[in-house]
C-alpha cells in the first residue's frame, strides 16, 4: 500500500453554492489529510493547460469558461490510496449517473457543473498537483489521529 497524494479542486459551482465545508468535511470523515489548500482565480491559460486533453472537444471553451467565473478552491489530499478513495467519494463525471451518498451524487446534476475535479491517476496526480501548488505549499505533519486512520503495517 502506497501513501499518495492528490489534487482536488473545488469548482465554481460548489463555490456559488456554498458547498465548500461540506465537500472538505467528506474527505476529513474519510481520514484523508488535507497538506495544502488555496483559493485561486483561473486564468484561461492554465485551464488551457489543465483541460489540453479535452481541446478538440465542443465544449472545451464552454468548460474553460465555467470555471472562471469565480476563484475555486485548490486542496492536495494525502493517505494511502488517495486517488482511488478520493475517486470513490467524488463518483463519477455524469452527476445524473453518480450513486447516493457521493459528493456528485448527492450535489449534482450536470456532467460539467459537477462540484469538484478529482485527479484520476497517480500520474495525473503529480502533473496537476505540480501545476497549482509550489513544493513549499504543501505541507508534511503527522495527524495526532493517524494511528486510528491504518494499521500499524499499513503506512
Amino acid at each position: 500500500m502506497a501513501v499518495e497524494r492528490t489534487l482536488v479542486i473545488l469548482k465554481p459551482s460548489a463555490i456559488q453554492r456554498g458547498l465548500v465545508g461540506e465537500v472538505i468535511s467528506r474527505f476529513e470523515k474519510k481520514g484523508l489529510v488535507l497538506i495544502g489548500m488555496k483559493m485561486v482565480w483561473l486564468t484561461d491559460k492554465i485551464l488551457s493547460e489543465h483541460y489540453m486533453h479535452l481541446q478538440k472537444k465542443l465544449f472545451f471553451q464552454r468548460l474553460k469558461n465555467s470555471m472562471k467565473i469565480c476563484p475555486v478552491v485548490i486542496c492536495c489530499w494525502e493517505g494511502v490510496d488517495a486517488v482511488k478513495v478520493v475517486r470513490t467519494i467524488v463518483g463519477v463525471t455524469n452527476s445524473r449517473d453518480a450513486l447516493p451518498g457521493t459528493i456528485r451524487g448527492d450535489y449534482s446534476m450536470s456532467m460539467q457543473e459537477n462540484v469538484v475535479h478529482a485527479s484520476d491517476s497517480v500520474e495525473v496526480a503529480n502533473v496537476e498537483l505540480k501545476r497549482f501548488f509550489d513544493e513549499k505549499e504543501l505541507y508534511v505533519y503527522n495527524p495526532v489521529l493517524l494511528s486510528t486512520l491504518y494499521a500499524s503495517d499499513e503506512m
